[in-house]
């Protein structure tokens, strides 16, 4: 093995589109033969480790590749904890917490942080809590960009409230705080309606905060998403409008068009979403699946699958989304052989494999037409194991339907599904035991309902009250709420 200088294996390294994992190591053993120990040369080979030779040994290599350096090298652990997977990125960084022999800057936290956020779970967010509080002795607060990714990793971790205490003590915010603060409630998924709201609240503060922060692109989506969510379509008018004025056509943006299609949509003018989808010059495979899904929503069936042919037209390659938009659209229309076909040729013609949703939706398509039988026939035919979802499905469409011998088979079939009885919390769902209850009052057999009463008894399985929510009319406008 030939040596090779520094500036050499400098080069070497930034060649990334040629270096293969081979190369990697006797790059490696380049820098060690050399006794070269230079900082930004290990920061490059830990970059092309985590890149090219991605494997559970990664993170072993690259941490050998750390402690090469004595004492250790804050630039260097950076590195390892920016590049390194979440969950391998989380167990290194506590680790060197425990070792105490480093001091950490606020690049060291922003990175922790981000990777407790990618990574969530209850020990993360142990974690991230304990960073906030040395981040808060330390003074690094006062740094936009950690205070910013501290309100990413709550909200990721399902804990909006602490989130929002640290966007409250923040002196300075960029635009890069508010679209953290805003997505943050935009992506909770507890009082989904409740955080939605806040999210719009916090727009309009936006929008009025003296520091002048403008929003982005990423507000924008973000914004739009929510109404669509909520069904505001005055709100998401006055959005689009206030972008036609302040930003730029948002045709020509594909992401902001997408989410200006896909509001639209789901808030019933499909006349407007088409209008933006005419407009916009360029395309995405999430563009047409939105529009797909508007089709689907408002029963246009045939338009949707038609859709199809234009994508392919566009050089755009349906993905599994696009599929189930697709299939929705046939069961709202009722267009079963069309449904069928497009299933047939789903991965022969388009190249995607079928999910179970997709197997779903074909189920779901069957039973609403009627053909139960088939229906079971095809869940029975399917390549891999049908989950409680696809039976639920059939057994909804013989109660409809009135298949009293299919329902009880699908019934019981749903029931040995149901998990053993233990002497701890049973996770029993209530559901499937209704259903099959209903299934038999509709046939007025009496006794077999009763059956089934005892065995939600023995499991202790309890159904839950009935609901109402009373919606009141709400105007939503840029300036405020009334």
């Amino acid at each position: 093995m030939l040596s090779l200088p520094g500036h050499r294996c400098f080069a070497l390294l930034k060649l990334k589109a040629i270096t293969t994992p081979s190369h990697i190591k006797q790059i490696h053993a380049q820098l060690i033969t050399n006794a070269l120990k230079s900082p930004p040369l290990y920061a490059q080979l830990i970059q092309l480790y985590c890149t090219k030779k991605a494997s559970p040994q990664s993170t072993k290599i690259v941490h050998f590749v750390f402690t090469h350096f004595d004492p250790p090298n804050l630039f260097l652990f950076n590195t390892l904890i920016r590049c390194t997977p979440p969950q391998d990125s989380v167990l290194v960084f506590a680790y060197w917490v425990s070792k105490g022999l480093l001091t950490f800057d606020d690049f060291t936290y922003v990175f922790a942080l981000g990777s407790c956020a990618r990574f969530c779970s209850l020990s993360t967010l142990w974690l991230g809590r304990q960073i906030h509080v040395h981040v808060t002795k330390r003074g690094f607060m006062f740094n936009v960009l950690v205070a910013t990714t501290l309100i990413h990793f709550y909200a990721s971790n399902k804990d909006i409230s602490s989130g929002k205490k640290v966007f409250d003590q923040m002196p300075m915010r960029s635009s890069a705080t508010w679209n953290a603060m805003i997505n943050g409630y935009c992506s909770q998924s507890k009082k989904a309606k409740d955080c939605a709201f806040n999210a719009l609240v916090l727009f309009r503060d936006m929008l009025v905060d003296v520091s002048g922060v403008k929003p982005t692109d990423t507000t924008m989506v973000c914004v739009l998403s929510v109404s669509s969510q909520l069904g505001l379509l005055e709100f998401g008018a006055c959005v689009h409008g206030y972008m036609e004025k302040t930003f730029y056509m948002p045709e020509n943006d594909v992401f902001i068009g997408t989410a200006l299609v896909d509001m639209y949509s789901k808030c019933g003018c499909l006349d407007n979403a088409l209008l933006i989808f005419s407009r916009m010059r360029e395309k995405n495979v999430l563009t047409w699946t939105a529009m797909a899904t508007g089709m689907a929503i408002h029963g246009k069936g045939n338009e949707a699958i038609r859709l199809l042919d234009s994508m392919r037209d566009c050089g755009v390659k349906p993905n599994a989304v696009t599929f189930t938009s697709l299939f929705a659209a046939c069961c709202h229309a009722g267009l079963v052989e069309e449904g069928l076909h497009l299933f047939d040729n789903m991965k022969s013609k388009w190249g995607v494999e079928p999910h179970i949703k997709h197997y779903s939706c074909i189920v779901d398509l069957l039973g609403r037409a009627g053909h139960l039988e088939e229906a079971y026939n095809f869940i029975m035919g399917i390549p891999i194991k049908p989950d409680a979802i696809l039976w639920r499905s059939l057994l909804s469409a013989c109660n409809v339907h009135g298949d009293v011998a299919l329902g009880e088979k699908v019934g019981k079939i749903l029931l040995q599904l149901q998990p053993e009885v233990t002497f701890v919390d049973v996770a029993c769902t209530s559901e499937d035991f209704v259903a099959l209850s209903n299934i038999y009052a509709s046939a007025e057999r009496w006794p077999d309902v009763e059956s089934v009463r005892k065995q939600m008894k023995v499991k202790r399985v309890e159904t839950e009250p009935g609901s109402s929510i009373l919606q009141t009319t709400t105007h939503y406008t840029l300036d405020g709420f009334r």
